[in-house]
């Protein structure tokens, strides 16, 4: 993995929760560059309707409750469309929007912001999207010595920008992707012989990376703290288990619980005094937020 992904991961998980320039501009770039090539391909036969000299002001809307997300694409969808167009934000990423906020206002030939109006909201409505989700789950577990994760469920190629938009909604990131954290699950357990080799073995081979060990029961549980884990993840502990297991740990290792989180459940779990409790659904169960754009 590249030097560059590796700062950009330190970024990420800096606890100052610090969101400015944690992805790269060139991954940016080739993001909506492979949007726009799938969207426009030789042209838009549509577009050509309207005189090149047309010049148009609009605004993009929110149409539902957002935490916005994903500034740094759209500015450069329609840079890449048309240099001309100005975009100006009424807001930043991260803050939260009432439903009919005129999230930004743009200018330019009318026929150029037709082009890109579907890419960059398309950019917006889903990254929006996670961190308006995750600001649901962060504003759960307000008040509570606890952090939400993210995991590796994210859209094939937007991972970092998935991360991006979970650190808007105040939520946490997990390890990037399999080369920056150990996560010891049952087939690795089954592979190495034990739960206990396997943890002795991660840290033989990755000496100072924090190793973290998936547990199903509080055998595997004992056997995860003789083989000093970093990080104990409790998979499909109930409330009551998840309350022993931290009694057992007596602060041994980082507690993490995982399955059947959501919204209801997750203050219920946090409440029992794990120190992390990881979510798939932050990234891969997440309804796109309603946007609009209109000239004006």
């Amino acid at each position: 993995m590249s030097p560059t992904v590796t700062l950009l991961y330190l970024a990420i998980i800096d606890t100052d929760m610090t969101l400015k320039n944690t992805v790269p501009a060139d991954l940016i770039s080739s993001q909506v560059k492979l949007a726009l090539e799938e969207d426009i391909g030789q042209q838009d036969l549509t577009a050509d309707l309207i005189p090149l000299t047309t010049l148009a002001t609009a605004k993009i809307l929110n149409r539902e409750p957002a935490t916005l997300c994903g500034q740094a694409w759209a500015n450069e969808v329609f840079q890449q469309v048309d240099a001309s167009i100005k975009v100006d934000w009424h807001f930043d990423d991260g803050d939260r929007l009432p439903t009919d906020s005129i999230m930004c206002t743009l200018t330019g030939p009318a026929r150029t912001l037709l082009t890109a109006e579907r890419t960059a909201m398309n950019f917006l409505q889903t990254l929006s999207a996670t961190s308006s989700l995750c600001q649901q789950y962060a504003q759960e577990v307000v008040g509570l010595d606890v952090q939400v994760l993210d995991t590796r469920k994210t859209i094939p190629g937007y991972r970092l920008a998935q991360k991006y938009a979970v650190r808007c909604g105040g939520c946490y990131n997990h390890r990037v992707g399999l080369y920056d954290g150990i996560l010891i699950k049952e087939n690795h357990i089954n592979a190495a012989g034990s739960v206990k080799a396997a943890i002795t073995l991660a840290h033989q081979l990755h000496p100072g990376i924090p190793v973290e060990v998936e547990v199903e029961n509080f055998t595997e549980m004992e056997q995860a703290l003789a083989g000093k884990a970093d990080i104990i993840l409790l998979d499909n502990f109930d409330i009551p288990a998840l309350r022993k297991a931290v009694r057992l740990n007596q602060g041994q290792a980082k507690l993490e619980a995982s399955g059947n989180v959501n919204l209801d459940t997750v203050r219920p779990i946090a409440e029992t005094g794990v120190d992390r409790i990881s979510v798939g659904s932050l990234t891969k169960d997440i309804k796109a937020i309603d946007l609009s754009m209109r000239f004006i």
